[in-house]
């Protein structure tokens, strides 16, 4: 009787533990899908096709990954935002990553990469807060006044970020940067997956970005270089660590 017993209750377990991982199976596919329907039409894969916006909002990354080797993610987003810059596409570039700590330092990694491939620092502004994709849409119109913006960083996360801004009613694109490899990007595509279902969660509990701050509109991008000292136009918005 008692090993009956057991066998009927391993067996509910069983089936419960196999409907919630077809629940969840469900919902990760659900979520990945509406992201990809609804930002597709808004992305664009080559320079001529992408309309000119006043700022392209580069979204952060690692400089180089934990073995020490360069990020390609990272290395490939900048060649993305030098090119829209260079062709006219973006005016200026607001560059929007993670300061949590001193040795870690999206923005300003960022902005020397892309002043060593030819972009004007009197043409970008550093946004230390942009900790999530969430915060760093929200900042940009914000805190930034940007209510209109070209999302520069690869395919999969302006999926999600325009799906962001577009739900907020920001009127974002997106420029696709060059990917990496399946092999070298397959734990990136993971926890995109993860993400994506958690931009779900933050609309239904209503999330908000973790820091706001004052509002620093980006204005006079056209203003002549010669006559302005570079280290005047370093925002610092955001929880910059001393």
């Amino acid at each position: 009787m008692v090993p009956r017993l057991w066998s009927l209750a391993y067996t509910g377990w069983v089936r419960k533990l196999l409907v919630l991982g077809l629940l969840m199976v469900v919902v990760v596919w659900y979520c990945d899908r509406r992201v990809r329907v609804v930002s597709g039409t808004y992305l664009f894969d080559t320079v001529e096709q992408l309309p000119d916006n006043l700022v392209g909002v580069v979204l952060g990354t690692s400089e180089k990954v934990r073995s020490g080797r360069p990020n390609l993610y990272f290395e490939h987003r900048m060649q993305a935002a030098a090119e829209l810059y260079h062709a006219g596409k973006v005016k200026h570039l607001l560059l929007s990553g993670d300061n949590r700590t001193m040795q870690y330092n999206e923005p300003w990694a960022m902005r020397r990469a892309l002043m060593a491939a030819g972009v004007d620092s009197a043409h970008i502004t550093l946004d230390y807060a942009g900790f999530r994709t969430l915060d760093s849409m929200v900042r940009a119109r914000e805190v930034f006044g940007q209510q209109r913006f070209t999302v520069i960083s690869q395919r999969f996360h302006n999926e999600r970020a325009v799906f962001i801004a577009r739900r907020l009613g920001i009127d974002a694109i997106g420029y696709n940067a060059r990917d990496v490899n399946v092999r070298a990007g397959f734990r990136t595509m993971v926890r995109e997956r993860a993400a994506r279902v958690k931009v779900f969660l933050d609309v239904l509990l209503g999330v908000g970005p973790k820091f706001l701050g004052d509002p620093v509109p980006i204005v006079n991008v056209e203003a002549p270089t010669s006559d302005l000292d570079p280290e005047l136009h370093l925002e610092h918005q955001g929880p910059v660590v001393p």
